[in-house]
């Protein structure tokens, strides 16, 4: 963080004064000096974004979204989607049991695409539940017992049974995200779209913010929060949970005077008015000038965001700071909850990046890695939805746990389950949302999406809708989508 002046002590920079006062000549000077800093040589050429107003096309339901995302593959069925058939044919191949026929499906294969053909197999013997689970809430919804404090607002839950996507392998994180495959490139992300479709509620924070670690290279790396062809603008910005540098990469440092830079971005913005003669339609370099002047504005607004210290007692308790096990992730719930109350528009939170396909990623031990990876989150989670909802905040807000793929119901090796994109779980909650739902179903094995099947674009498309925005009137000059892009809003769960 920048320190304030003394007060005995002035400051004014002549040179900075004559370069303020100066006509076009030093424009570029200036400008270039601060861009040739992040990489840019020269002013980038116009871009064809067009904007698109920043006005919602329908009376919106929601506001704001917190996206959790659980890296590696979360599995279904040892979470939202419990199947007591695998405990009744528990070590029976699916040909010894009364599903044969699954393995015949007409969805298997049909749109799956791998980088390396034939990686991931279909496991024949039936691998049963590695953990118990119960009925909750009026609604009476069928939860696993490793996310028993969540369950406990089954009432407030929409559970998504239904999910498919076509990468078996973990660029499925990347399509999650994007709703694209990894073999035809990146693409913006849905914090991306929203950022670019809504703007900003607060000028001092950033309108989208990433937590946790993100995915990692080989699976999209900064793709997974990233604008791509929307602009680098519209990209997630990282927030770091620690209250001593929540900004490692915007502090100026220890040795900067608060007053100095706030002259250097005085500067910045009379040499922007100079540069708009010069350069009118330079989208690209205005976007780069108001990261420096949101930059500035962040190293005063984002400290306020994590200082906890603020919340009551109580409030830390609910989601788990006091505990080793929840305190890290329950302080990016937390931090995801004071962004929103201040208008952040998305806020996206990693679970279990391990510099890999990720700790969820179960081909052993799912029983041991599932139960402490469990325990990280359920807590927070469920302590995340219970302080939005005293807030009033929680109608506003949707909450959105998702995961690339889910786990299949064979057995890989003696304690373990593969990837499975043919059938699979998101969980959704507030923001217009219904409660104490599950649309969709899998087969009785879980193998299958085989009711009211959603594609991942579906939950772009249902977030947008209750966000106000129509993805059909967002689509960029020159960028033409693909129609399955869009998706669908799932009418079951829309309040």
């Amino acid at each position: 963080m920048s320190r304030s002046i003394p007060p005995h002590a002035s400051f004014r920079s002549p040179r900075r004064a004559f370069l303020a006062d100066v006509g076009m000549g030093f424009t570029g000077l200036a400008l270039g000096s601060l861009l040739s800093r992040d990489g840019i040589t020269r002013p980038a050429v116009a871009n064809e974004l067009a904007e698109v107003g920043g006005a919602p096309v329908r009376t919106p339901k929601a506001k704001s979204v917190i996206w959790i995302f659980l890296v590696g593959g979360m599995s279904q069925m040892e979470s939202f989607d419990p199947k007591p058939e695998l405990n009744k044919w528990a070590g029976k191949t699916f040909e010894e049991s009364p599903y044969k026929h699954t393995l015949d499906s007409p969805y298997l294969k049909k749109n799956l695409r791998e980088l390396v053909e034939g990686l991931h197999k279909v496991h024949p013997k039936l691998y049963e539940l590695q953990v118990g689970y119960k009925k909750y809430g009026q609604s009476g919804l069928e939860i696993a017992d490793w996310w028993a404090q969540t369950a406990q607002h089954a009432d407030d839950l929409a559970i998504v049974r239904s999910m498919w996507t076509t990468d078996n392998n973990h660029g499925a994180q990347l399509q999650f995200h994007t709703g694209r495959h990894v073999l035809e490139g990146q693409f913006p992300t849905l914090g991306s779209w929203v950022h670019y479709g809504l703007g900003t509620l607060n000028e001092n924070l950033p309108q989208f913010v990433v937590m946790g670690t993100p995915i990692a290279d080989c699976c999209g790396g900064i793709g997974a929060h990233g604008a791509n062809y929307l602009g680098p603008e519209h990209a997630g910005v990282q927030l770091n949970v620690d209250p001593a540098n929540p900004l490692p990469f915007t502090s100026p440092g220890t040795d900067v005077y608060h007053e100095e830079q706030a002259e250097e971005f005085a500067l910045l913005g009379r040499l922007n008015r100079l540069s708009a003669v010069e350069y009118p339609d330079d989208q690209s370099l205005a976007a780069r000038i108001k990261s420096y002047e949101l930059a500035f504005r962040m190293q005063a607004a984002v400290p306020d965001v994590v200082a906890f210290h603020q919340e009551t007692q109580a409030t830390q308790e609910r989601y788990g700071l006091n505990n080793a096990t929840t305190k890290t992730f329950g302080e990016q719930c937390l931090a995801a909850r004071r962004l929103v109350e201040r208008g952040t528009r998305f806020v996206q939170i990693f679970h279990g990046s391990n510099g890999g396909a990720g700790e969820w990623d179960a081909h052993g031990g799912l029983k041991a890695g599932h139960s402490k990876l469990c325990a990280q989150i359920d807590q927070p989670i469920a302590g995340l939805i219970a302080d939005l909802k005293a807030r009033g905040l929680l109608d506003e807000t949707l909450v959105v746990i998702g995961t690339e793929f889910g786990r299949t119901p064979g057995a890989q090796g003696s304690d373990g389950r593969d990837h499975h994109p043919y059938g699979f779980s998101v969980v959704l909650a507030g923001g217009g949302i219904k409660g104490g739902i599950a649309q969709g179903a899998t087969d009785e094995v879980g193998f299958h999406a085989v009711e009211d099947r959603h594609y991942v674009t579906d939950i772009h498309a249902t977030v947008l809708h209750q966000l106000g925005l129509d993805p059909r009137r967002m689509e960029i000059p020159g960028r033409k989508r693909l129609d399955i892009d869009f998706g669908k809003p799932i009418e079951a769960i829309l309040a």
